[in-house]
């Protein structure tokens, strides 16, 4: 799945479709690998699907047949994307002894880099398409308010360690800070999606309040051709590295050990109250854009929605039968027996890890202070946000507010919303941040909490 091999709530930041690669390493399977790549997208362009599998391997010739890519990119793209405008030279690498071709695309909406690994012998094992960086070599610290500082600072996670950034307020300190968890997808540090870099315009407005910040990129992202075909869980994807993430952040001299703090978006926030209990020592827990649950359900539900706005969004419906078969398929499944394959680009173990999981539920079973934040033009999960109201109703513990007009990433969203508004160039709601940062720092040091 995408890189990762998993789904996206926010369908623009990762479209990834595929099976793992083994490939050889030499400069001679690196050109082989850019020819499939360039014959690949050539067949996609103009629309000769079959052609486009001709060198698959047969794992991903039964995980990606032609109709199948036919509705990647003559529908899922486009609706997320827009019109295919240019593709910029491919670059052929070795990673981790695969054969990796990435070619940037550039679409009218936005950017993706199709990336394409090969086998040994010149067969395609992998085809993924993933978020294009909006400013390539862009130093991290361009730009940073004054007495802002950006330092790297790597999280360790059982693959590798992940790059990351410490941004720290103006002062000595010591911070209150927090561990910034991006959406679902092979995400940046900086959860870039389009033009956007949401958690980027968090870390940055938090240290202008005061409050540092560690933000990193997933390790699907980092570690992507390695994880593809393994049967990775949620956990895998976001939890364990989350709580290193933490063990490293309280281990720094600038910062308060007593006033640690958890943000997370989308994938980020439904899995939040699981952080927190597992962490059990957070100052509290920031939950943008959460879903109740992650689920097929939830992807169809989003998928009948871009539907139904018509136009170059009604041929995303087609895929909507094949999703619902995936979704009966893994209701009746065997967590101990997975059924192989990809469902929606993710196996089934990655849903299965889901499947019992509440997050609305997770945070009844903790103690810890939440701040429920919705944008209310939020097409994606927008809706689940009157279950968070209704389950915490005159609740202390759990603060909740809606923001009209937002997008699922907190900035001006189209009327009606769409795929369309993350292609648009914007900036996370400034009363956002502010509504954050004053929460935050209100909150009393670790084992004095509110009542609930």
């Amino acid at each position: 799945m995408q890189t990762r091999s998993i789904p996206a709530l926010v369908l623009l930041a990762a479209t990834a479709v595929g099976a793992p690669a083994h490939a050889g390493s030499g400069a001679a399977a690196a050109a082989t690998c850019k020819t499939r790549s360039q014959e690949i997208l050539q067949a996609m362009r103009s629309g000769h699907y079959d052609d486009a599998t001709r060198h698959f391997d047969a794992r991903m010739a039964e995980a990606l047949p032609a109709a199948k890519i036919g509705q990647v990119w003559g529908t899922m793209l486009p609706a997320q994307v827009g019109a295919f405008v240019a593709a910029d030279a491919p670059v052929a690498s070795t990673v981790q002894g695969h054969s990796l071709v990435q070619t940037p695309l550039h679409f009218s909406n936005g950017g993706l880099i199709m990336r394409v690994a090969c086998q040994a012998d010149g067969s395609v094992g992998g085809l993924f398409f993933v978020p294009l960086p909006a400013d390539p070599g862009k130093a991290p610290s361009a730009g940073l308010p004054a007495g802002i500082r950006e330092v790297p600072k790597q999280v360790p996670s059982p693959p590798g360690e992940l790059p990351g950034v410490l941004t720290l307020p103006a002062g000595k300190g010591p911070f209150p800070a927090a561990v910034l968890l991006a959406g679902s997808g092979p995400n940046d540090m900086d959860e870039t999606i389009g033009p956007n870099k949401p958690l980027r315009d968090i870390a940055l407005g938090l240290a202008e309040a005061g409050i540092a910040t560690l933000r990193y990129d997933k390790r699907t992202r980092v570690y992507g051709p390695r994880l593809a075909g393994q049967s990775i869980t949620v956990d895998q994807e976001v939890t364990d590295d989350a709580l290193a993430a933490l063990h490293e952040l309280r281990a720094l001299p600038q910062i308060d050990r007593a006033r640690v703090f958890v943000v997370g978006h989308s994938l980020g926030a439904l899995m939040a109250p699981r952080i927190a209990r597992r962490d059990g020592h957070l100052a509290g827990a920031v939950l943008l854009a959460a879903p109740e649950r992650l689920d097929l359900a939830l992807v169809v539900r989003q998928l009948r929605y871009i539907e139904g706005l018509g136009g170059a969004y009604a041929a995303v419906g087609k895929q909507i039968p094949a999703i619902e078969t995936a979704r009966d398929a893994l209701a009746a499944a065997d967590p101990a027996h997975p059924p192989q394959g990809l469902f929606f680009h993710a196996p089934a173990a990655y849903w299965l890890s889901l499947r019992d999981y509440d997050a609305i539920d997770a945070s009844r079973a903790i103690h810890t202070p939440l701040l429920v934040l919705q944008g209310l033009a939020d097409y994606q999960v927008g809706a689940d946000f009157a279950r968070w109201q209704r389950a915490f109703d005159g609740s202390t513990r759990v603060r909740l507010h809606g923001y009209p007009g937002l997008s699922h990433l907190f900035m001006p969203a189209g009327k009606p919303p769409s795929p369309a508004d993350y292609g648009k160039a914007g900036h996370v709601d400034p009363a956002v941040i502010r509504d954050m940062a004053s929460w935050m720092l209100a909150r009393p040091p670790v084992g004095l909490h509110e009542p609930g």
